[in-house]
């Protein structure tokens, strides 16, 4: 199985270049295209050298709220001994280009375009850029809810390329996801997959549901349904949408539609406002 992954660069638009784009921020759901993925909206974190980051999505009240999603860009040499700084933080990273060493529990990983690791919190992992190109990957973060009688969850470590990919029933092969996460593993309170559709395979309806989405379109194109409105999407978009936005697609092909998908999952529903401060 040989799969792609689209990375943003970075760079800057010409003046000459219209203002109008597809860019969209609702009530229910944002459209982040790749082409406002520039230079100048790039941030920096502490404790990170010869790093740059996309933030693609942050808790917000009123809409989403459980998690942050990141594209991390790291140059030859570049990385930090100290990337989390919430030890109750736990952390999904996928790589998209170049390659990462990952170094927890006493143990460095490697990790490849197509790599994944799951990180608990607390979990005092590392990374750096040891190759001699540019590191691209995805750094999704979720404060997690301890279970009380249920211990947290182990360290991950795989890529996409060793995982037999789940096919939804009743589609004949053409949606399918790729799991990381044993779904019936309760400890786990956030899954990160990569769901795939064939040309002109469809999600033939409305989901509407309570699990919050970060969904980056790793490649091809499609039609989004969004709250009713339809939306084209391509490889490097973000789609952000609250709980309860419905969605549906249709693939556009010629070639397969697919996006890393984040969603809470697994525990009760908070019933008291915390208060601020």
């Amino acid at each position: 199985m040989s799969n792609t992954y689209f990375a943003p660069t970075g760079g800057h638009p010409p003046q000459t270049q219209l203002l109008t784009d597809r860019a969209i921020f609702k009530a229910a759901y944002a459209v982040i295209p790749k082409g406002t993925m520039r230079d100048i909206v790039t941030s920096f974190l502490p404790f990170w050298d010869d790093t740059r980051l996309w933030v693609i999505a942050r808790p917000m009240t009123g809409f989403a709220e459980t998690f942050s999603h990141y594209i991390m860009e790291v140059q030859t040499g570049g990385g930090s001994n100290r990337p989390e700084l919430d030890d109750q933080a736990e952390g999904v990273l996928f790589v998209v280009e170049g390659s990462v060493d990952v170094t927890v529990n006493g143990e460095t990983h490697t990790l490849t375009a197509g790599g994944y690791a799951y990180l608990p919190p607390d979990c005092g992992w590392t990374l750096r850029n040891t190759s001699s190109a540019v590191a691209r990957f995805h750094w999704l973060r979720k404060s997690y809810e301890v279970v009380p009688g249920l211990d947290a969850p182990d360290v991950i470590i795989t890529n996409e390329q060793d995982i037999a990919p789940t096919v939804m029933p009743d589609t004949e092969g053409k949606w399918a996801t790729t799991r990381f996460v044993d779904p019936t593993d309760l400890r786990h309170d956030m899954h990160v997959t990569i769901v795939t559709f064939e040309a002109g395979a469809v999600i033939p309806f409305l989901e509407t549901h309570v699990m919050e989405h970060g969904l980056y379109v790793l490649e091809g194109k499609a039609v989004y349904n969004l709250n009713n409105d339809w939306v084209e999407v391509e490889a490097g978009d973000y789609m952000w949408l609250r709980a309860f936005c419905p969605q549906a697609c249709y693939a556009g092909g010629p070639g397969k539609f697919r996006y890393l998908l984040y969603k809470d999952v697994n525990r009760h529903m908070n019933l008291r406002i915390t208060p601020k401060g």
